[in-house]
């Protein structure tokens, strides 16, 4: 375990366009006490960026400066036996991921990532999973928008309803914002590994143990017009369904039975035939290097979304879930969601498994199992929405 150690948080990655909002976020929200550093591969940027916290919070002028590389094993594990959690920015995982995490399972370091890779989180269960069992060490991925409002949302919802009956949840996610290029760039990386992800996951299904006694599985919907959002609803190709069903498979509160569906919503059909067509041309391009490398120079790894544009940005995940003969419809919202509130969550997660009364869990956990109503009090706090609605709001704005 990570107990007496010279740091409560150390943030790598911090001088990346979504670590320095992370290092920002922390800057002014971490509380007295909290001993946090900041790790990346250039001592220059990051002595600008500790300038720069410093005009947001004067005691920021003494945070200690970490040099590590993904490349350099050897300091990402001095960077794990200094601090009791490591936060890292720095993708695409499925690249630049696992020393970190081999580092942090081997010293019993807690580890949180932004990950919404789901090659990278299945070869990270097989390769470190019994290793962090072992040290106490707890490896939470996801802790950005992918996927902290429908893994949190999930859990906030099943627990309106009894706990002894069969759950059926339908997540519908809806938005505004803009990707980062980093974001961008792991997205084409996933669509050009289609058969590495499928291999990884069917290692991992035929490795992790499944609940005897109760039965979890996903909804696999088609795209069609729903009612209770007064939108068109699309499958979406993202990690929050595995995450969900993860942590229903981890947690009694989910019931004998539990399915989840998770869908994005748009108002007009005319977007969402562009979505879809979009998305599937991105994938048969993603395939083949020369296009591959065309995609990826479209946006710089480096850029990110103005402050103006993240001002404007806003996500909505509704929830509606039946059990034991009730409905119940619930909302998670807040601002922009890849960048302001991924910030926030990751930050919030960082201080949640530092300072607060959590489960006590290790091994790779999802941000349900591992924090849980800790984690949605904080984000509570912090400006999120997490409430239940009235059955009568049939209408949350959806994308355009």
């Amino acid at each position: 375990m990570s107990l007496g150690r010279e740091f409560d948080v150390v943030l790598f990655g911090a001088t990346g366009f979504t670590g320095a909002l992370t290092a920002e976020y922390l800057a002014s929200h971490a509380p007295n006490g909290c001993r946090w550093a900041l790790a990346g591969r250039s001592q220059a940027k990051l002595e600008a960026l500790r300038s720069r916290l410093a005009e947001i919070n004067p005691a920021c002028a003494s945070l200690e400066l970490l040099r590590a590389d993904v490349t350099d094993p050897v300091s990402l594990r001095a960077i794990a036996v200094r601090s009791r959690t490591v936060v890292t920015t720095v993708g695409p995982y499925v690249h630049h991921g696992e020393p970190l995490v081999a580092a942090c399972a081997d010293e019993g370091t807690d580890y949180l990532d932004l990950s919404g890779e789901p090659e990278f989180v299945d070869r990270m269960y097989l390769g470190h999973h019994e290793r962090a069992v072992a040290t106490g060490a707890r490896l939470v991925h996801c802790c950005g928008f992918d996927s902290i409002p429908a893994d949190l949302g999930a859990y906030f919802t099943v627990q309106q309803l009894p706990d002894d009956v069969p759950i059926r949840v339908q997540c519908y996610m809806s938005g505004s914002a803009t990707w980062s290029g980093g974001t961008y760039h792991s997205a084409i990386t996933a669509f050009s590994r289609v058969r590495a992800m499928a291999s990884a996951a069917a290692r991992r299904r035929r490795a992790e143990d499944r609940p005897a006694d109760r039965r979890v599985h996903g909804v696999k919907g088609v795209p069609r017009f729903e009612p209770v959002v007064d939108s068109w609803v699309l499958p979406a190709p993202v990690i929050d369904p595995q995450v969900v069903l993860r942590s229903a498979r981890a947690l009694d509160r989910y019931g004998p039975d539990f399915s989840y569906g998770h869908y994005l919503a748009v108002r007009r059909l005319p977007t969402a035939a562009a979505i879809l067509g979009g998305v599937g041309a991105a994938m048969v391009l993603a395939q083949v290097p020369p296009t591959r490398r065309w995609l990826l120079g479209r946006m710089d790894a480096g850029a990110g979304p103005s402050e103006e544009r993240r001002a404007k940005s806003w996500f909505r995940a509704r929830f509606v879930a039946d059990g034991g003969g009730r409905r119940v419809l619930t909302e998670v919202a807040g601002g922009d969601p890849g960048y302001g509130e991924t910030a926030k969550m990751l930050a919030e997660s960082a201080l949640c498994l530092a300072f607060d009364d959590v489960p006590e869990t290790a091994g790779q956990v999802t941000p349900a199992a591992a924090m849980g109503n800790p984690l949605i009090e904080r984000l509570r706090r912090a400006g999120m929405t997490f409430r239940v609605a009235d059955e009568r709001e049939r209408r949350p704005a959806s994308a355009e």
